[in-house]
């Protein structure tokens, strides 16, 4: 188990309590097989299609209320965590899906359209299953709705990375503005300027070394 910041400030009671009610969420656990199974695919497409909707739909649904916090100044830090995550799926997403419709100008207008009815029959798989996942997630926080607006809105990225039409209308994908500005890659909330810690990538500058640099 690779353990965060987060849940280093966690008993050990408290991390075994998360990890089996990831193993037991039956919801959580139908989301992993049915990407797995893809994976496992001898079809590369369709193994694109698996990680794209992975990285781009899936894998967001669970950050919702921590970012609902951010937007009223609460769980900052954790939020410029998520941020950073993020950033790194967008680009995995992203990155994906254009090596898909790379692989796909070189297939026939039928098998095209073959992996095209895959797609989105695998969405619609994923989004059932996700939609309860849901539920069991923010049902008693009063959230589902606006989650499900939220996976709508990232469902139609997913897609959008693949480059197919959106499947959900704009109406349907009324994400609140507050969350959809608290997950922005750009809005860090915190900086120690004391310290220099934030939550942006900085890249060190190497600079060699001289004789002289060891005269003190």
């Amino acid at each position: 188990r690779n353990l965060t910041p987060a849940t280093k400030q966690c008993s050990t009671p408290d991390v075994d309590d998360a990890y089996r009610w990831s193993e037991e969420n039956e919801h959580l656990q139908r989301k992993s097989a049915v990407i797995l199974q893809h994976y496992q695919s001898a079809d590369p497409l369709k193994r694109k299609v698996a990680s794209v909707f992975l990285e781009s739909f899936l894998f967001y649904s669970g950050f919702y209320l921590p970012m609902y916090w951010s937007s009223r100044a609460k769980l900052t830090n954790t939020a410029d965590l998520i941020r950073l995550i993020i950033r790194d799926e967008a680009v995995h997403g992203y990155y994906i899906g254009y090596k898909f419709q790379r692989g796909l100008e070189r297939l026939s207008a039928e098998r095209r359209q073959e992996i095209k009815d895959f797609a989105f029959d695998l969405l619609l798989e994923l989004y059932d299953n996700e939609a309860k996942y849901t539920e069991t997630l923010y049902d008693g926080v009063g959230l589902t709705e606006d989650v499900k607006k939220f996976l709508h809105y990232n469902a139609n990225k997913a897609l959008m990375n693949l480059g197919y039409e959106a499947l959900f209308p704009p109406e349907a994908c009324r994400v609140n503005p507050a969350i959809l500005s608290a997950l922005s890659p750009n809005a860090d909330e915190n900086h120690d300027f004391f310290s220099g810690s934030g939550s942006s990538y900085v890249i060190g500058k190497a600079v060699a070394t001289e004789d002289e640099d060891w005269d003190f």
